[in-house]
């Protein structure tokens, strides 16, 4: 056996540093002054609710607030929040092992018995305190009839019971129980304040952290300052012989990646750069990180540049100045509409990565997908193409750079082509588009028909001008597109029709990415930009329930010639019917 006696045993950090009084919670000034001012004033409630998440204080302020209620020093005989000088019961009640204070885990034990055993004790005044306090953690995993047997009593209590709850789920606990309570919302801590305490308890402890390291415990706590106790806690342990510890061992230890790491791999993707980003993911992965935290990272990464694009110089940073320099860059480079949708993408992934049977696939995906996104025209150029057609001057520089398919708009020149770009056709002004437009899709840019800097662009087969009608238009499509064809036939109600442009009534039941696989499916056939904008008002049949009218009249047609009424025809059953006219060949 050890000859270590328990007193000497090691206790871990979240333990050693609980608060001893309201002076030593951090984040949650709000609440302290709150209690402080009712104490103050004698309008104390007799229950209180605290919520939050886990490892932010409930527990540690539901005995605080015991010890206030029961305060009694020689100098003070009533309710105090002031702790300057150790109370009679204060060291039993922080030890919880005061007969007046009552603590009960509602998880272990959640039923109307359990709940009456407590409340029996109610109606009897406490043996050497002020007040009988109930402290009853999880309060949200008691049952219904515990909840009902508990309200009466919680209403109208003895004036020496106090009840204290704590939960992590406030949406659990009935309205009824919380109408009778002082709730008060106990907020994450911010992540430059849970490392400044990290940082005072690295220095009663005689450790040394490097700075970058906190900040790296504090933002993988999320708010939680027992979780950040435990993280420093195992952190400490990294240092052999009591050597400083570097942010690179404690990124290492949470299997995070490096801060300038995730930019390149940001930089990478957002830049349309697809194999670059899926080699600085995959020696991310190599290195120990993990793909949710690097997906949690790019999220990060994205919300900083987006903010940096907002805000400008007043954008406040939590880094290095040449990252700042690199993020201020790089949001020069892009728009607001392509990093909210680089948001949208990521904010989807995430969860898809966090549930994925092999997450480092669907990160690839994504990054894939951040590359692809990267070669779409900015929302910025489309909403001003659409407002140039509406106004009828439609010379938008951009959409010459984009109405040919064999050119390719790159990142850096979304907003406008090259003095050589080739230039398109004018394309006839819409002037008559409607004000309410609900949806607008345009083609993305395809890969470039040539690799030579000047080359002829590969002529098209057709233009948009060559189709009269929809019918037509969608009849040109070759075999190999024979799956937007009939996704067409069965979805589209056409409401009007020119060249260039489709006017639709909205879609029922059909796939989400028609109207853009046919927006492509149509630049692709005839070279040219296309527009499908949706209207609110019912369009005409779709093009296979015509086929099947145009056939069940002709069928009937057919049916009507005396033949069919011979009397040996009469049980006869109809195959088919062939036309004789002659065709051409």
């Amino acid at each position: 056996m050890s000859d270590e006696s328990p007193q000497h045993a090691y206790q871990v950090l979240a333990r050693k540093y609980r608060p001893q009084s309201f002076e030593d919670m951090i984040g949650q000034e709000a609440m302290v002054t709150t209690l402080t001012n009712a104490f103050k004033a004698g309008r104390v409630a007799h229950a209180f609710m605290m919520t939050g998440v886990r490892g932010i204080g409930k527990t540690t302020t539901a005995r605080l607030l015991a010890r206030a209620l029961n305060y009694h020093s020689d100098d003070n005989d009533g309710p105090s929040t002031d702790f300057s000088k150790i109370g009679h019961h204060c060291e039993r009640i922080m030890a919880s092992n005061h007969m007046d204070v009552l603590e009960m885990d509602a998880a272990s034990r959640t039923g109307v018995e359990n709940m009456r055993e407590l409340l029996d004790g109610v109606r009897y005044a406490p043996v050497e305190a002020r007040y009988k306090v109930y402290i009853i953690d999880e309060v949200h995993m008691l049952s219904t009839g515990a909840f009902n047997a508990l309200l009466k009593t919680l209403e109208e209590p003895p004036d020496h019971a106090k009840f204290i709850f704590a939960t992590t789920e406030i949406r659990k606990v009935p309205i009824t129980v919380l109408s009778r309570c002082q709730r008060f919302d106990l907020r994450r801590v911010d992540a430059d304040v849970l490392a400044a305490h990290l940082k005072r308890i690295c220095e009663k402890e005689s450790v040394a952290v490097s700075d970058d390291g906190l900040a790296l415990i504090a933002r993988a706590a999320e708010g939680s300052v027992r979780d950040s106790l435990s993280l420093l806690d195992q952190a400490l342990v990294q240092s052999a012989g009591g050597e400083p510890i570097g942010a690179g061992q404690i990124r290492h230890m949470l299997g995070l990646g490096d801060r300038s790491r995730i930019f390149d791999l940001f930089d990478h993707a957002a830049r349309g750069r697809a194999q670059d980003g899926l080699s600085e993911l995959a020696s991310q992965y190599r290195d120990g990180a993990d793909p949710v935290i690097i997906m949690r990272d790019l999220l990060d990464m994205c919300h900083e540049i987006s903010r940096a694009k907002a805000m400008g110089a007043a954008a406040g940073f939590d880094a290095a100045p040449d990252q700042i320099a690199r993020m201020q860059a790089l949001a020069a480079d892009l728009t607001q509409g392509q990093l909210a949708r680089l948001w949208q993408i990521l904010t989807a992934d995430y969860s898809a990565v966090r549930l994925a049977p092999v997450p480092l696939a669907a990160a690839e995906m994504s990054i894939i997908k951040l590359a692809s996104a990267a070669e779409v025209p900015p929302p910025e150029l489309i909403a001003s193409i659409l407002s140039e057609i509406k106004s009828g001057n439609f010379n938008h520089p951009g959409l010459k750079n984009l109405s040919r398919p064999g050119l390719k708009a790159p990142l850096e020149n979304a907003a406008g082509p090259s003095p050589s770009a080739p230039q398109n056709r004018d394309v006839e002004p819409d002037n008559n588009l409607d004000n309410n437009i609900t949806d607008i899709h345009t083609a993305p840019p395809k890969p470039a028909a040539t690799s030579a800097p000047n080359a002829a662009l590969k002529p098209v087969p057709e233009t948009a001008s060559n189709f009269e009608s929809f019918e037509a238009l969608v009849e040109a499509l070759p075999k190999e597109k024979i799956g937007i064809k009939s996704d067409i036939d069965r979805h589209f109600r056409l409401v009007s029709f020119r060249p260039g442009h489709l006017r639709i009534s909205k879609l029922k039941a059909a796939p989400p990415s028609l109207i853009g696989r046919a927006v492509d499916a149509f630049t692709d056939l005839t070279g040219e930009l296309w527009v499908i904008d949706i209207a609110d008002e019912p369009g005409a049949e779709t093009l296979k329930e015509k086929r099947r009218r145009e056939d069940k009249e002709r069928a009937e047609k057919d049916k009507s010639h005396p033949a069919f009424k011979h009397a040996l025809l009469k049980e006869a059953k109809l195959i088919e019917i062939r036309s004789t006219a002659p065709t051409s060949t």
